[in-house]
């Protein structure tokens, strides 16, 4: 027979082979924690103390029970023999989450080793219910109902293990083992491989913003977004020396385009695990960061967490401790010209030595921005048990790497005194935004597919709390510059680009034909050409005239970041995010709205130059006719290739950024 014990702020259930507690942590929200072990754990992983005083109260006795916090409420049954327990979430008196039994309780817990086990919470399925969030991943699935969905990270996946449900609650799974989470027909499952404990907080707002805003207090808010970042950043697969970067950046100034950054990518260095430039190709760092100030452009460097013997870091790092270990065999977990590890910085001491090499490297020079590459980290095999970290055995804590790699560079660079910090990074987890953590989606494909899907990308993120986000445009692999197919692709995707957080180009482009090496020795050879004079007379006054709209818009981009950084609101969001009371918009995956007063409708499909829009109530204006339309309904509308479909609230000024402009 179960047992409730109730007390001014928790209840706690006992009953054979369980111990739970739900709890309030801050307002609107509670916090669930079961275990088999003899006692919970108190380990938050990535969330903070929490920011609100609660509103607790508690009513009941020893067999069932309310707790009510703000407007969230939950009520336990103990049950006991042939009657199951049950707990159901209510939001301001609605039912809106309730568990589920599937078998016996005890079988939600299955013994791994120790005093850990592979958990679940199961819960009854909801009709019509809607879910976002899960991180992003190449699907062409927004809506997350129906779906399975494995917690792990990989090049081009990044979860972030939280939800926000149509019914106006979000849920937020507080365990950085890898498992999964179904979100079916006949339940809603989380599961985690191997953890003490069941742990997770929901909570509950009227509207899309105000949970966004609860869940931001609990894993933190962006930082300020620095002003230069708004701009457009240039990217390839990759300037081969100091010489080539400089001629590129020259270009863009003597064309008067405006840039706001330009990336040094990987192999730039002298061995991986070694953060320095290699003099053969990059013999006066210095000089090349004095001459890019000059100009106006930001250095981006590209960082890797790979390392192996070859490195003069390597056996430092080793004998400390500093790099992730296997629990059996050899340190190679990363095969890539030859075998890798990862530096390890879930141990406090990685940051303050891995920073001292960066900023003698790097940061001396005046480069404060860094491109966190394999953030995941990239392991082959995935094999998460066989690691070893400072914080735990992978199994149990393998999602923290990118929260910590992040926060490597975001400390080192606070104390040096920055304070506008951004890095570029290729897999997040609740509460890599509060350092600055700028994601992207990977290695994905040059396809229309892939476009569309990363659409689906920066909203999911969107809606897990990381508001900085963006894409390679144009995609990162298979990109042939001198086909009809790319050179259409690349336009959208610019357009797409525009009304991303950050607008930046990349990608290993198809060697051109006749394309000559001019660094045949090195290690790691460049793609074809991707500066915006790379793919036609045509596209480059098309891309051109893109980037200066960029460039007008900057102001109404930075409104936005400073509201994502009170509020947690992001600045790309989706359609029923301002418009919740409308039931059609919790459909909608290819359109959405950038801030509070831009629709915008991307192509998504070669040859395409129409599609339907929906204009949710309100009068909107077409930016390309300044026909008004009346909202509430679908509308065709019409793209020519140098054109896009983006829709402004009547009366907004923004309007005038899209302006003709004489030159």
């Amino acid at each position: 027979m179960g047992k409730l014990i109730l007390s001014s702020d928790k209840i706690i259930f006992r009953r054979k082979d369980e111990l739970t507690i739900i709890e309030p942590y801050g307002i609107n929200c509670l916090r669930y924690r079961s275990t088999r072990n003899s006692t919970i754990s108190g380990e938050n992983w990535t969330l903070l103390p929490p920011v609100t005083k609660n509103d607790c109260h508690i009513t009941g006795d020893e067999q069932q029970a309310t707790i009510t916090n703000g407007s969230i409420s939950a009520s336990i049954i103990a049950g006991g023999g042939w009657i199951p327990s049950v707990i159901t979430y209510y939001r301001n008196g609605r039912e809106i989450l309730c568990s589920k039994e599937e078998g016996d309780p005890v079988t939600r817990f299955n013994h791994i080793s120790g005093d850990n086990y592979q958990v679940k919470a199961i819960f009854k399925s909801n009709k019509g219910e809607h879910f976002y969030g899960l991180g992003q991943e190449q699907e062409d699935q927004f809506d997350r109902k129906g779906c399975s969905c494995n917690l792990v990270h990989y090049n081009t996946k990044s979860t972030l293990p939280v939800l926000y449900s149509s019914l106006g609650y979000g849920f937020l799974w507080n365990n950085p083992s890898p498992g999964y989470c179904e979100t079916t027909g006949n339940h809603t499952l989380w599961c985690s491989e191997n953890a003490y404990q069941i742990d997770y907080l929901i909570y509950t707002g009227k509207r899309p913003a105000d949970v966004l805003k609860t869940y931001s207090d609990l894993t933190g808010y962006a930082p300020a977004f620095p002003g230069w970042a708004a701009g457009f950043w240039q990217s390839k697969l990759r300037y081969e020396s100091q010489e080539d970067l400089l001629a590129i950046a020259r270009e863009y100034h003597k064309r008067g385009i405006p840039l706001a950054a330009i990336v040094i990518d990987y192999f730039h260095w002298t061995e991986q695990g070694e953060w320095k430039f290699d003099p053969r190709y990059w013999p006066d760092p210095k000089a090349m960061c004095q001459e890019l100030k000059a100009l106006g452009i930001r250095p981006v460097v590209s960082v890797w967490p790979t390392i192996n013997p070859n490195s003069e870091n390597y056996s430092v790092m080793e004998e400390e401790n500093m790099l992730v270990r296997t629990e059996n065999g050899q340190y190679g977990i990363f095969n890539f010209y030859g075998q890798q590890t990862f530096i390890d910085p879930t141990n406090p001491e990685t940051g303050p030595y891995v920073w001292s090499k960066i900023k003698e490297n790097y940061y001396k020079y005046g480069i404060k921005t860094f491109w966190l590459d394999e953030a995941e980290p990239e392991v082959h095999p995935q094999q998460f048990n066989n690691l070893h970290f400072y914080a735990g055995n992978g199994a149990q804590t393998a999602l923290l790497y990118p929260y910590y790699y992040t926060k490597l560079f975001y400390d080192g660079l606070k104390s040096e005194g920055e304070e506008e910090i951004i890095s570029l990074t290729r897999a997040a987890y609740p509460g890599s935004q509060r350092f600055g953590a700028l994601a992207w989606n990977g290695d994905i494909p040059s396809t229309f597919a892939a476009l569309r899907q990363s659409l689906t990308s920066g909203l999911s993120m969107a809606m897990c709390g990381i508001p900085w986000w963006n894409s390679d445009i144009g995609g990162f692999h298979s990109g042939n510059i001198e086909s009809d197919y790319f050179r259409e692709l690349i336009i959208r995707w610019f357009q797409f680009g525009l009304f991303c957080p950050v607008m930046r180009i990349h990608g290993a482009r198809s060697r051109m034909t006749g394309q000559v090496d001019r660094y045949p020795e090195v290690k790691e050879k460049s793609g074809g050409d991707n500066e915006i004079w790379s793919f036609g007379d045509q596209n480059y006054s098309i891309i051109k005239h893109i980037i200066e709209l960029r460039e007008r818009l900057k102001p109404y981009i930075l409104k936005y970041m400073d509201i994502a950084a009170a509020t947690g609101s992001p600045i790309m969001r989706p359609m029923f995010y301002d418009f919740y009371e409308d039931e059609y918009c919790y459909t909608l995956e290819d359109q959405y709205m950038f801030g509070e007063d831009i629709l915008f409708a991307p192509i998504l499909e070669q040859g395409i130059t129409e599609r339907h829009v929906y204009l949710p109530g309100g009068n909107w204006v077409n930016i390309n006719d300044r026909q008004i339309y009346e909202g509430g309904k679908t509308v065709k509308v019409t793209a020519k290739i140098h054109e896009f479909i983006a829709f402004i609230k009547n009366g907004s000024e923004v309007l005038q950024v899209f302006d003709p402009v004489s030159n």
